[in-house]
């Protein structure tokens, strides 16, 4: 048997040394929380899996998404250890971390922020038979404001309290998944639906191309609702791209939103997240390409509405390439 040469031993040793430490102990499985199967967050989070998954054996770790109830459950379930990783609103973020409404009194101090992801737009959809043209014409309608532990249902929440109508009174309101919303809608069992989401959206299409016809109604006159919390900014709903053609307005839409955000917890190893964003991040070209909702991030704007701590794995990455400077 031929001895190895140095060089050969040398390669050796450096090729081993470039596997990342947990990669060589053992297999690591991590699981992403998103939401619902006809939303944004369960593709996008698929997005990410596929591209951890394709160098699993590179580096041990095998990555799966699960379709969950959305941003309260995501965090519930990142804090607990039940999820490795979810998906979440950045409103979700900033409540969680500092202990305000599902989780008031008790501040999530374990949550850490990883990246941040595309708009989410507070849309309201309404049929024209039910004659909404704007939030004040819900009062006495069927009103789906969406499932506990969703993040449209803080949004649709915090619009009522905003514009003074109390969704218990004043209007009769559904607590319907995201993705139970469109056939009710087209069914002409309610007469609108909230659903906070990137665009576009399979349930957005959905309720948009039936027989019954449907249109977005405006939500403005929250300027209180921007002030009061720094997580909301005025945006658009892109009608005029096509999106939706089959909606009956023909213009854009006047609206509110928020960011979604990748999270995790301070327990999860800093090899495994920093892994993570450095895929995601050195891929991002192809990345941008798998969902239309992520086709305008930047390495600069992943950093958005980022309210919980950077995880350390994460911190590490954006430090070594230059996106933040060494404390």
């Amino acid at each position: 048997m031929r001895k190895a040469t140095p060089w050969i031993l040398a390669m050796v040793i450096i090729a081993a040394l470039a596997v990342p430490a947990f990669a060589k102990a053992k297999k690591i499985f991590v699981t992403i929380g998103t939401g619902g199967v006809t939303g944004v967050y369960y593709p996008v989070g698929g997005a990410i899996s596929k591209m951890i998954n394709a160098k699993r054996k590179e580096y041990g770790i095998r990555s799966s998404v699960e379709s969950t109830g959305g941003s309260v459950y995501n965090i519930n379930a990142v804090v607990t250890g039940d999820l490795e990783f979810g998906i979440a609103q950045s409103d979700r973020q900033y409540q969680a971390w500092h202990g305000k409404a599902d989780w008031e009194g008790e501040p999530q101090k374990k949550l850490r922020s990883v990246f941040s992801l595309h708009p989410e737009i507070v849309t309201l959809v309404a049929t024209e038979e039910s004659g909404i043209q704007a939030l004040s014409d819900l009062k006495g309608k069927r009103v789906n404001i969406g499932n506990p532990g969703s993040g449209h249902r803080g949004n649709a929440l915090d619009i009522f309290t905003t514009i003074g109508l109390d969704p218990e009174k004043d209007v009769h309101a559904e607590a319907l998944k995201a993705a139970e919303a469109p056939k009710m809608v087209q069914d002409g069992r309610i007469d609108a639906f909230f659903y906070t989401v990137g665009h576009p959206n399979g349930a957005i299409q959905e309720a948009t191309s039936g027989k019954r016809k449907v249109r977005f109604v405006p939500i403005t006159g929250v300027d209180a609702l921007i002030e009061k919390y720094p997580y909301y900014a005025k945006a658009v709903i892109p009608v005029e791209d096509g999106l939706y053609p089959m909606a009956t307005n023909k213009k854009n839409v006047e609206s509110v939103g928020v960011v979604t955000t990748f999270v995790t917890s301070e327990d999860v190893d800093a090899d495994v997240v920093y892994t993570i964003v450095k895929e995601v991040f050195s891929q991002i070209e192809e990345f941008r390409k798998l969902h239309p909702a992520l086709a305008h991030l930047t390495k600069e704007n992943m950093r958005n509405g980022l309210t919980a701590p950077l995880h350390d794995g994460a911190k590490r990455y954006y430090i070594e390439s230059g996106l933040i400077s060494n404390p």
